[in-house]
């Protein structure tokens, strides 16, 4: 090995030593100081020199390199204008698409229904019923629908009534478009896979109503315009 690789080599562990050293001294001190702060999962350098980032689950935090000061907000690099908070976060909240449990999704196919959209949805949820009339306006995408009820008890009925029925999804669009109520689930029903999609939520943190995936696991929160839907679409439909 030559003396400049040495060299290098020795940089390096010097280097990372350094950031051990750095990432200790911030859980030490949070730790001592905030007795009652979530369990730190990632200490990370960000791009503004002295500040770090703190991942707890996929919620991030900024601090100090002594951790001194927590700070909550958003890093925006002003040369790109990218939000490197939000890019972050979508990162850490990504769902890999071929993870999704579709057998427990509602199904419908629009156009040739080539592309592919999942939404999480509660009955009860004012702007999934606002999205839902929107996609109707979106063409060739096949939209798996989990119902994901965390609205309250009623939101629990209604799914229920919603999966039970004969056609699922004429169901739930009659409701969430035209108010129809859903008939009364009777006799027995599995409803195992409303179980399941709120554990998965659960895992996922989804904490929120209409919450979309796209194909390349990009993940939105919300009742995005139809052009963004779109846009998001044709993104995913080159990963």
């Amino acid at each position: 090995m030559t003396a400049p690789t040495l060299l290098a080599l020795a940089a390096g562990l010097l280097l990372s030593g350094a950031v051990l050293a750095q990432e200790a001294q911030i859980r030490k001190n949070l730790a001592e100081r905030l007795p009652n702060f979530p369990r730190i999962d990632e200490v990370s350098k960000t791009p503004i020199p002295g500040v770090y980032e703190i991942r707890i689950g996929t919620e991030v935090l900024y601090t100090d390199e002594q951790g001194n000061h927590v700070i909550q907000g958003q890093i925006i690099d002003t040369r790109t204008r990218a939000n490197l908070t939000e890019e972050r976060i979508e990162k850490l909240t990504a769902i890999d698409f071929s993870a999704l449990p579709l057998k427990d999704a509602m199904v419908v196919k629009q156009g040739t229904g080539a592309r592919k959209l999942a939404v999480f949805a509660d009955p009860n949820c004012g702007y999934c019923k606002r999205f839902e009339r929107d996609l109707l306006k979106v063409k060739d995408v096949t939209v798996y629908t989990f119902l994901y009820p965390i609205l309250g008890p009623d939101s629990n009925v209604k799914s229920r009534d919603i999966w039970c029925a004969k056609d699922p999804m004429q169901t739930w669009r009659d409701w969430m478009m035209d108010g129809k109520t859903p008939p009364k689930a009777m006799g027995n029903c599995d409803t195992a896979a409303l179980d399941r999609n709120i554990a998965f939520g659960q895992k996922y943190r989804v904490q929120g109503t209409p919450a979309l995936v796209f194909e390349n696991g990009v993940r939105k929160p919300g009742a995005l315009p139809v052009a963004q839907v779109e846009i998001l679409l044709a993104e995913a439909a080159r990963k």
